[in-house]
């Protein structure tokens, strides 16, 4: 062989070789852990959690074929929302999909830099999870659903649906909700301007809720928020049927509330959530890094209201905020 020819061969061996394991390096099988903070038996989180899987499939990856996942769900249970977000963490894998506050914090603690992506988290900031909304920095990134001012919009709300009500109490569990004071000073500002009076009505388990609202019906006047948190969504059913039961008018702060009988709601589209992610996942998994991913604020935020609870609370809503409300249960 000529000497010409022999490194014609090398060079040519030496650009296939790098551009091999870069292919292979491509078509590896991926891992993506997913921890789910919501009963596996939720029809809603599950609806959710299909559309981050479509969504994937339409961005090319074929679970089985080109990744896999590592799914989790702990519900409400901090001691194994630990023990998941240790496990998962364990097994290395290339992204996380981390729904809810309590979860992303049980996995903050567990790694700082396997990518994680958020979703149903109220506010990352005030959680400590990241810095800046612009440029995270860290390996944390994802989706939001509220601002402060939220806080006086659904107080703003209550008091146009029902406008007898004169105090206001907060219901949320401390160790599963954004700190509340998050929300306290536009809830404040409202219940300056409208003369009322709100205040925080803490809840630690589930039969606490009745002996709360019972408490709220011993006088006239009162209405409810529910908080953004885990524990109101898990138990909304508990919740709804507490209010309907003592007659308290109550806005709630997403739609799945109104859908099973709460007055009227006011929040982000959860389901929207999940597909954005999905494409923050597949660009991680190109080479993206999570600190360089915005944290994005909702698309949406739809009002609905339940005019069945409406008229069985003896309501009459106005015609301003029926034509103001993106959707009407009947």
């Amino acid at each position: 062989m000529r000497r010409r020819d022999f490194m014609t061969l090398v060079g040519g061996a030496a650009t296939a070789w790098p551009l091999a394991a870069r292919a292979q390096q491509a078509q590896r099988m991926r891992r993506i852990g997913v921890l789910i903070g919501f009963a596996e038996t939720d029809p809603d989180v599950n609806s959710w959690f299909a559309a981050f899987r479509g969504a994937l499939a339409k961005l090319g990856w074929t679970e089985g074929s080109n990744f896999q996942i590592e799914l989790r769900w702990p519900s409400d249970d901090l001691d194994r929302m630990k023990a998941f977000a240790k496990e998962l963490v364990d097994l290395r894998p290339d992204a996380i999909l981390s729904v809810t506050t309590p979860v992303t914090n049980a996995l903050v603690r567990e790694t700082q830099t396997i990518p994680i992506v958020i979703v149903t988290v109220a506010d990352p900031i005030a959680s400590g999870f990241v810095t800046n909304v612009g440029r995270p920095g860290g390996n944390v990134t994802g989706f939001a659903l509220y601002e402060p001012s939220m806080g006086g919009k659904w107080l703003e709300l209550l008091k146009r649906i029902a406008p007898g009500v004169k105090r206001v109490a907060l219901l949320f569990n401390p160790t599963t909700s954004v700190p509340i004071k998050f929300y306290m000073a536009s809830i404040q500002a409202g219940a300056s301007s409208f003369t009322l009076q709100a205040s925080a009505a803490p809840v630690h388990a589930q039969d606490e809720i009745e002996g709360v609202i019972a408490a709220l019906a011993g006088n006239p006047g009162a209405g409810l928020i529910a908080m953004p948190d885990l524990f109101n969504t898990i138990n909304r059913d508990v919740i709804i049927a507490a209010a309907a039961r003592y007659r308290i008018p109550a806005i709630y702060f997403v739609r799945s509330f109104a859908d099973s009988g709460g007055l009227i709601s006011y929040g982000p589209d959860f389901a929207e959530q999940y597909p954005r992610a999905a494409g923050y996942i597949d660009r991680i998994l190109k080479g993206e890094k999570p600190g360089d991913l915005p944290i994005q604020m909702p698309i949406k935020v739809p009002l609905i209201i339940n005019l069945r609870t409406a008229n069985a609370l003896g309501l009459d809503v106005p015609l301003g905020l029926l034509n103001a409300a993106d959707e009407i249960i009947e």
